[in-house]
C-alpha cells in the first residue's frame, strides 16, 4: 500500500530522473571537453557534461567571491591561461556526481522502500558536492606544505654555492635540477624562462608570484636586493635567510606533530565510547530486573 511519504518520494524521483535525462542530452555536446582528463584523478569523467550543461543552461557567470578564489587556485596549479577551464570543470564535476548519487538513492528507494538507503545516498551526494568543491583548495594546501618543507633546503644550497663563489644564476640552475618536487619544478621553469630571454629579476619575481607563499616571496625579494648590492652582500643575505628557513622548518615539524597527536584522539574517543556503551548497557538492562 502506498503511503503519502512514498507518493512524495516517488514524485521527487520522477522529477529528478526527468531533470537528469534532460541535462544528459542537453549537455552531451560538451562531452569532448572532458575526454583528455585522467580517469584516476577525475572519476566518472564521462558524465561531467551533465553538470556542465546544467551550469550553461542557467547561464552561471562564475563571478562570486568563492569563484574568484577558485580561479586563483586554478591559475597556480594549472597556469593562468587554463584557469577558467578548471573552474568550470570543478563545478561540472561536483554537480554531476552529487546529482547522480542523489538520483541513484531515490531509484533504490523505489525498489526497496528503505528510507535508510535514501538517507545514505543523500549523505553521499552532499559529501561528493563538498569534497569535489574543495578539492582544488586542498591541492593548493598540500602544494604549499610541500614547498615549505623543501624551502629551507633550497635556500641552504643557494647560500652554500654563492658563498663558494658561484653567481646566483648558475647556483639557481644547479639547485633547480637537484629535485623533482614542486618548488624544484618551479625553479626549473624559471631557468627555462631565463634561457628564453627573460631577465633574472623578472624570472625570480615570477617564481615568487607562482609560489604564492610569503616566505618564498621574502626570499626572492632578498635575492633581488642582494643582486643589486653585489655578490658579497647577496651571500650574507642568503645566509640569514637560510637560518630563518631552518627555524621555519622546525616550526612546521612541531605543527605537524601536533596535528598527528590531535588525529590520534579521534580513534581513542571512538574506542572509549564503544567501551562505555559495552559497560553501561548491561548495567541499565539489569536495573529493572
Amino acid at each position: 500500500m502506498l503511503t503519502t511519504a512514498n507518493i512524495i518520494v516517488f514524485s521527487i524521483s520522477g522529477l529528478l530522473l526527468i531533470a537528469w535525462l534532460f541535462f544528459y542530452f542537453k549537455g552531451k555536446k560538451y562531452a569532448e571537453l572532458f575526454d583528455g582528463l585522467d580517469e584516476k584523478e577525475y572519476p566518472l569523467k564521462d558524465i561531467y557534461f551533465i553538470g556542465y550543461g546544467m551550469m550553461e543552461t542557467f547561464h552561471y557567470q562564475y563571478k562570486s567571491k568563492s569563484d574568484r578564489k577558485l580561479r586563483q587556485s586554478a591559475a597556480i596549479l594549472y597556469e593562468k591561461k587554463y584557469a577558467e577551464y578548471y573552474v568550470r570543470l570543478a563545478y561540472a564535476q561536483k554537480i554531476s556526481l552529487s546529482f547522480t548519487l542523489l538520483l541513484v538513492g531515490f531509484i533504490l528507494y523505489g525498489f526497496t522502500s528503505e528510507m535508510g538507503i535514501l538517507l545514505v545516498f543523500g549523505i553521499f551526494s552532499f559529501t561528493a558536492y563538498y569534497y569535489f568543491g574543495t578539492l582544488m583548495l586542498e591541492k593548493i594546501s598540500k602544494r604549499e606544505d610541500e614547498m615549505l618543507r623543501d624551502f629551507s633546503e633550497v635556500i641552504s644550497k643557494l647560500a652554500l654555492l654563492t658563498n663558494a663563489g658561484m653567481i646566483l644564476r648558475e647556483a639557481w640552475e644547479k639547485v633547480a635540477f637537484n629535485g623533482d618536487t614542486t618548488i624544484y619544478k618551479e625553479m626549473q621553469r624559471s631557468v627555462e624562462d631565463m634561457h628564453n630571454g627573460v631577465s633574472e629579476v623578472e624570472a625570480f619575481h615570477s617564481f615568487g608570484t607562482r609560489c604564492v607563499l610569503a616566505e618564498v616571496k621574502k626570499a626572492v625579494s632578498t635575492m633581488i636586493q642582494g643582486m643589486e648590492k653585489g655578490n658579497k652582500e647577496l651571500v650574507k643575505m642568503l645566509s640569514e635567510q637560510s637560518q630563518e628557513s631552518w627555524n621555519l622548518k622546525k616550526n612546521i615539524a612541531m605543527r605537524d606533530g601536533e596535528k598527528a597527536s590531535s588525529k590520534l584522539l579521534i580513534p581513542m574517543m571512538i574506542m572509549f565510547a564503544g567501551i562505555l556503551i559495552m559497560v553501561l548497557i548491561p548495567i541499565f538492562a539489569n536495573i529493572g530486573v
